[in-house]
């Protein structure tokens, strides 16, 4: 069992958990904010289903029918995520807007904040870990998962405080607003996931900076060679494929040539994790005379 996956079992259960201590709170208030607050945490439990499938069906060899691997899978994990934070927001505002127009009092406010408070605090490490994890290990389900758990922290703290101020002051239309509020703020949250995702999906290039690094690192191990030109790149979850040409002296031989493309593709694979490399070697007439120059 790979390191992703046990951390996407570990969101799974941490996502019950933080449901079930927001939906006590609920209980105990009444309170349609802390409502919207243990119902984003249905979501959190759905999209941690959804990462730990992906992450699992991701991490399966190259076969016949995907020689490329499963890596995208991530991706649409993350794409269903945005979809579920877009639809718990409807439902969030669907309530809110009944609270406002009937406002109820709230119960039991300080023990509900105390036990609401503890689960954002349990929301709040596990986001740490995921946001690092997922970071490292170049997965695009944990952290998408880890960023909608960020603005599931922020909201709590949000509603929590207002729940208590609804309470204190006795304006009971605070309540409805804050669950309004969490929903704008949880569509946020689920556009920035889905336009994280689609950008993997149609295969959009690395950042400039891990470019600028691929490109030293070529320019650096490519001795011999003449020049380094048409770099293409892009990442497909934890795999980040890169592809090349590199022009050579006409009269080099293949066993050569190929121990350049070998010294190359090596030192891009020690730098970059998961870097699949792909050079197509071409004789000196075929030079540009521009992109990567060797060193």
């Amino acid at each position: 069992m790979t390191r992703s996956v046990k951390i996407a079992i570990g969101s799974v259960f941490i996502g019950i958990l933080v449901l079930a201590i927001k939906t006590l709170a609920w209980w105990l208030t009444g309170s349609v904010a802390l409502m919207s607050d243990a119902l984003e945490s249905i979501v959190n439990v759905a999209t941690a289903l959804a990462a730990l499938l992906a992450i699992h069906i991701a991490a399966q060899p190259a076969d016949a029918d995907h020689p490329f691997g499963h890596h995208k899978a991530e991706y649409f994990s993350a794409v269903l995520e945005g979809v579920l934070i877009v639809v718990a927001a409807v439902l969030i505002l669907r309530e809110a807007w009944g609270a406002w127009l009937q406002p109820e009092p709230i119960q039991q406010v300080g023990m509900g904040l105390i036990i609401n408070l503890s689960a954002g605090v349990l929301n709040a490490v596990w986001c740490f870990v995921l946001l690092r994890e997922g970071r490292k290990l170049n997965s695009p389900a944990l952290v998408a998962d880890g960023k909608h758990l960020l603005t599931d922290v922020f909201s709590s703290a949000g509603v929590a405080i207002g729940v208590g101020a609804a309470a204190l002051t006795g304006w009971l239309w605070l309540d409805a607003a804050l669950a309004a509020l969490v929903a704008v703020n949880i569509l946020w949250s689920g556009w920035q996931v889905i336009r994280g995702s689609v950008g993997g999906l149609m295969d959009a290039a690395v950042p400039e900076e891990d470019l600028s690094e691929m490109r030293a690192i070529i320019s650096a191990n490519a001795e011999g060679a003449v020049e380094a030109h048409d770099l293409r790149s892009r990442r497909a979850g934890q795999a980040v494929f890169l592809e090349f040409h590199l022009v050579v002296p006409g009269d080099m031989t293949v066993d050569c040539a190929h121990e350049i493309c070998d010294r190359i593709e090596h030192a891009l694979q020690d730098a970059i994790a998961g870097c699949r490399v792909t050079i197509h070697v071409e004789p000196e007439h075929k030079a540009k005379h521009s992109g990567i120059v060797v060193l």
